[in-house]
């Protein structure tokens, strides 16, 4: 029996899906006009880990996790590279996705992006007016807050205490100060799409609330995200979905806690902001993983070089235990295994899953793995019979998967080696032999070689 913690109550509640054997799982993405940093690692790692142990318990996941790729942030970022907004986003998509795969993330089973989707968003859009819960003026289209009465159940705010911190003065054309944008005008120089309203672009909330209604349907079982998006985010995505379907939009609401860089808010002017590829380019990301699995999810953890190599020091542990198992093996008898190591290794695993089960309690899951590698030091000698390492070596595989750890070593090769497969690819692909560039790529990525194509070149980081 999973136990999830719902923000939605602020209790541990039994996870009971809306179909039987199936999870229905949104988790919101990041916006891309930049590197992603390690606060954005946070959540891509939790619920990757959260949806392998789903299927590891035998559910079916539909998982799906957008990219924002039309915000002001983007077309601020465009017009100071003297691009378009669509160029930024295709170079930070294409790195993200480098990122996740460095750190070992799952494919999503939708990637949806919120400019392929605006028909969707204009027809919800046009529902909400309809239903009295929406209003055009000048251009823009605003939710009209009040209309919607389970407005702040999930950050638990209270209404009364929003208008009186509402600044009124903010946006002349709102009928209320708490009303929230649904669709602006356009403004010269942002893109811009045709609307019953004028040429403008979505607002943020109605995106995610579109592309989970598509992929998913208009109830779900799990909205995942960071605990920053609790409000305003996800406080509106529920009031502008329920407000058009009048039914639950999502069941259980996960949410991670912040990150924080050796005690402090991560902050660039504290020089203590870091992207992903600045600590791939010191740690693998398999470390970085570790690091981010080694804290309860909805709580605090706070980054510092020396929790990274800390972290490096256990994982080596880890994979040296595993390693010697292979080792020993080549050697091993044909001796049954005794009945009191299976039972040792049957309880790391009941208590793995029982660590899991418990609001995927990672901390503790990973103790098992410890306590696994514990036992085979100290159980598996020169005497041991081939049943008992595969045993043993199957369990370290079964956790692994699930936390996602990459615990078997990988040759590593010359950067040399590396640098001439890469240059052998790109020729590839100038010759529009695409078959022999993804072979090319392929190779590398078995070697632990993650490729990031970009305007400057080919970019490179081992995982």
């Amino acid at each position: 029996m999973i136990k999830i913690h719902n923000t939605l109550s602020g209790q541990k509640e039994e996870f009971i899906p809306l179909t039987p054997g199936k999870v229905k799982m949104y988790v919101c993405g990041p916006t891309v006009y930049n590197y992603i940093h390690i606060g954005n690692a946070r959540p891509l790692i939790v619920f990757d880990t959260v949806r392998r142990y789903f299927e590891y318990c035998g559910y079916e996941v539909n998982f799906v996790s957008n990219f924002t790729d039309v915000d002001d942030k983007i077309i601020q970022r465009a017009n100071e590279e003297n691009t378009d907004a669509t160029t930024v986003a295709e170079t930070y998509i294409a790195a993200c996705k480098a990122d996740m795969e460095a750190l070992n993330i799952r494919e999503a089973t939708h990637h949806p992006r919120a400019t392929e989707e605006i028909d969707g968003m204009i027809q919800m859009i046009e529902e909400l007016i309809a239903g009295g819960h929406a209003y055009e003026q000048n251009g823009s289209v605003f939710f009209r807050t009040r209309s919607f009465d389970g407005y702040g159940k999930l950050s638990g705010k209270n209404i009364d205490d929003l208008i009186s911190g509402a600044r009124i003065g903010v946006d002349e054309d709102k009928e209320d100060p708490l009303d929230f944008v649904l669709w602006k005008p356009k403004k010269p120089g942002e893109p811009a799409w045709d609307s019953p309203w004028g040429a403008g672009r979505p607002g943020w909330h109605i995106e995610c609330s579109v592309m989970s209604k598509r992929y998913l349907g208009e109830e779900i079982d799990i909205h995942a995200g960071g605990e920053d998006l609790i409000f305003p985010h996800h406080e509106n995505e529920i009031a502008q979905s329920e407000a058009c379907s009048h039914k639950t939009f999502a069941r259980y609401w996960m949410h991670n806690g912040f990150l924080k860089v050796d005690n402090k808010k991560m902050s660039k002017s504290l020089g203590n902001f870091y992207t992903i590829d600045e600590v791939l380019a010191r740690y693998d990301g398999q470390v970085l993983r570790m690091f981010m699995l080694s804290a309860n999810y909805h709580g605090p953890i706070n980054f510092s070089w020396d929790g990274m190599e800390a972290t490096k020091t256990a994982r080596e542990r880890i994979m040296s235990g595993y390693a010697l198992l292979g080792e020993k093996r080549k050697t091993a008898s044909d001796k049954p295994m005794e009945a009191t190591f299976k039972q040792a290794v049957d309880e790391r695993i009941a208590a793995f899953e029982a660590a899991m089960n418990n609001d995927f309690n990672t901390a503790d899951a990973l103790t098992q793995l410890f306590e696994l590698t514990r036992i085979c030091n100290t159980d598996i000698t020169s005497e041991s019979g081939t049943e008992a390492i595969d045993y043993a070596r199957d369990a370290y595989d079964t956790m692994a998967d699930v936390l996602g750890l990459i615990i078997e070593r990988r040759e590593e090769r010359p950067d040399a080696e590396i640098l001439a497969l890469i240059e052998k690819r790109t020729a590839a692909k100038k010759a529009r032999d695409f078959a022999a560039a993804d072979a090319i790529r392929d190779e590398l990525a078995a070697m632990g070689i993650v490729l990031e194509d970009t305007r400057e070149g080919v970019r490179w980081k081992r995982v």
